[in-house]
């Protein structure tokens, strides 16, 4: 490469205080052939100092090694994060199947039929391909089901650590990722189970953002490129958060000015993403999740105001980041004053301003790209659509990243300010050893529901959810009159929610008050007809009453609602049958065969319905 004066003049004059590609844009030439005549006129210890100094963070601090050589390196490190990721989590393996588990694994039919969920659950057919292994080889047993979760996270975490140690060095990445690894905020998307798809999206949307920088690091290598897309593909079809990725790398190429000229390099992934949003508009799964939300957790129409939806978010997850004490499954104190309201709105103002701050100054934007790396991985779950909870622990797995590498520098900064490494190793094993042991205890909450619901008792005492789930608890455990005080609380929560009139009623059954269990049923029913199981035990009671017409009216609802449900159609059968209605009776017993072939009742009342 040949320089003029002028422009040799104006390196030597500039490499000390301007990154290389403000230096490369000024005097005409790329930032790699400025990084390759620097090489061949400064000394290593001047050439090292420019890569401290350059805002640029796509400048490797690490020269990229072949695979081999690099594993070689980090194996010791890689071990040791993994045996941090286990210690932390061992104690979950044995937890039970608890809440969404049960209906979404346990009770589904189809669990081992991945081609079921190919043509059904498109979107998170990757995340049931998982499921369908380890069910085929190990059965429903949570143990297996949960390592899933755990595997995906130390994926992660090595990620993590293989492109901070490319990016800012080995030891902010060994801090990083040790930080990750045992941070408590991500534990409820490791140990229950039906969480994890938020460990698993992040590891492909990860890995696919590592391979796509080693490719652009080699002057786009095919072999890294493509490798980066391809893995973007399971991590759509595990969840449509992952196309986070997609403005996650233009904010990476803005942040380094080389949007303009690397824009042709994101079409494949622009063109993934507008698939995977297409599929979910526009293929029922967006309008699944509104009206699972409403008709199962009782969620209000409209929309989110952004200008409380945000401010609360924000200031509630980074809160949490840092001091990750009153963690939970249902966030429901969302009740703030103007005072505390106030205070959420300046902390968001203020990220916000250091987002434009660090951008804007330009040595600051490897900053700004962790800043921005935070909201943007928010950003599926922060649309004005009440589509998802405004605060839940899982959906922050990996935004935390973001805040977790600034929080590495700062200790960085810090040890350089003390002038004592040794002070500084003891502080962060400090912190290692706080979070870890957060963590260990949070993972008991969840060794079963009644633990669970226990522990959401002390940090959820306004959520209509909990108190359903204590009744239940109490239930499950004889205490009918504690279950009917919790469902009563749950109720005046909130008026509308079916669930627990439904609850309700069957502690009354148990209690054997009649009357007000069938007033309770009913008024469940008003508040979600889809109630199958009211109808059913509407049924059941007036056929112990003999009030036959009534019972087949319940009976009919509750087919109509659940036709897959074998003991259901058997049951209208006999009703048909009883009251001479042969032909009826004989189409249900011949739907019960088909459901369940070896049910012998059916098969005793169809031979006698000529």
């Amino acid at each position: 490469m040949n320089l003029t004066k002028s422009q040799k003049k104006f390196i030597k004059k500039n490499w000390k205080r301007l990154p290389l590609s403000e230096i490369g844009s000024k005097v005409g030439v790329s930032e790699n052939d400025l990084r390759n005549y620097l090489e061949t006129t400064l000394p290593k210890e001047k050439l090292e100092k420019i890569v401290r100094q350059d805002g640029n963070i796509s400048s490797p601090q690490t020269p990229l090694p072949i695979f081999k050589t690099w594993l070689r390196k980090n194996v010791v490190i890689l071990i040791f994060l993994a045996v941090l990721v286990f210690a932390v989590y061992s104690n979950s393996l044995g937890n039970q199947f608890l809440s969404d588990d049960i209906a979404g694994i346990v009770q589904d039919k189809n669990m081992g039929n991945w081609f079921y969920y190919l043509r059904y659950w498109t979107i998170n057919s990757a995340r049931y391909f998982f499921y369908c292994i380890v069910f085929k080889l190990f059965g429903l047993n949570p143990v297996f089901f949960r390592l899933i979760n755990i595997i995906f996270h130390l994926g992660c975490v090595w990620v993590i650590y293989a492109l901070l140690s490319l990016l800012n060095g080995t030891p902010l990445a060994i801090m990083v990722a040790s930080l990750f690894a045992v941070h408590p905020l991500l534990s409820e998307g490791l140990v229950w189970i039906s969480g994890g798809l938020y460990a698993q999206y992040s590891f492909f949307v990860l890995f696919s953002f590592l391979l796509y920088y080693i490719s652009r690091s080699k002057n786009w290598a095919k072999k890294y490129y493509w490798f980066s897309v391809i893995f973007y593909i399971p991590g759509l079809f595990t969840t449509e958060k992952a196309a986070v990725l997609f403005p996650i790398l233009i904010f990476f190429e803005l942040i380094n000015n080389k949007l303009k000229e690397h824009w042709k390099k994101l079409i494949p992934y622009f063109l993934l993403t507008g698939v995977i949003v297409v599929m979910v508009v526009f293929g029922g799964q967006l309008g699944q999740r509104i009206n699972a939300l409403r008709t199962s957790y009782y969620q209000e129409k409209g929309f989110y105001n952004p200008l409380t939806q945000i401010p609360t978010a924000i200031a509630n997850y980074l809160w949490l980041i840092v001091w990750p004490d009153n963690l939970t499954l249902y966030h429901s104190e969302m009740v703030y004053t103007n005072t505390q309201y106030t205070l959420m709105a300046i902390v968001t103002l203020i990220y916000f301003g250091l987002i434009v701050f660090t951008f804007l100054k330009k040595k600051y934007r490897k900053y700004c790209f962790w800043l921005g790396f935070f909201f943007i991985s928010l950003l599926p779950m922060l649309t004005p659509l009440k589509v998802a909870w405004i605060v839940a622990e899982r959906y922050a797995y990996l935004g935390t990243l973001g805040i977790l590498v600034l929080i590495g520098i700062g200790l960085q900064k810090l040890g350089s300010i003390l002038k004592n490494k040794y002070l500084l190793y003891t502080f962060f094993g400090i912190i290692i050893i706080a979070l870890s042991i957060r963590t260990i205890v949070r993972n008991i909450d969840w060794k079963d529901q009644d633990h669970l619901w226990l522990a959401a008792a002390r940090t959820s005492p306004s959520s209509p959810q909990n108190h359903n789930n204590l009744g239940d608890l109490y239930g499950r455990h004889g205490n009918f009159e504690k279950a009917i005080e919790e469902f009563k609380i749950a109720i005046a929560l909130l008026p509308n929610y079916g669930d627990a009139y439904h609850n309700m009623a069957n502690s009354y059954l148990q209690l054997g008050k009649i009357d007000e269990a069938i007033e309770n049923y009913q008024k469940a029913l008003t508040f979600n007809p889809g109630l199958w199981q009211s109808h059913q035990n509407l049924a059941a009671i007036y056929a112990q009453r003999g009030q036959i017409n009534l019972t087949l009216e319940h009976l009919e609802k509750a087919v109509a609602l659940n036709p897959q449900n074998p003991t259901l159609r058997l049951n209208l059968g006999i009703v048909y049958f009883n009251l001479g209605k042969k032909a009826e009776a004989k189409k249900e017993f011949e739907a019960v065969l088909v459901l369940d072939p070896g049910n012998q009742d059916a098969q005793k009342f169809l031979k006698s319905t000529p």
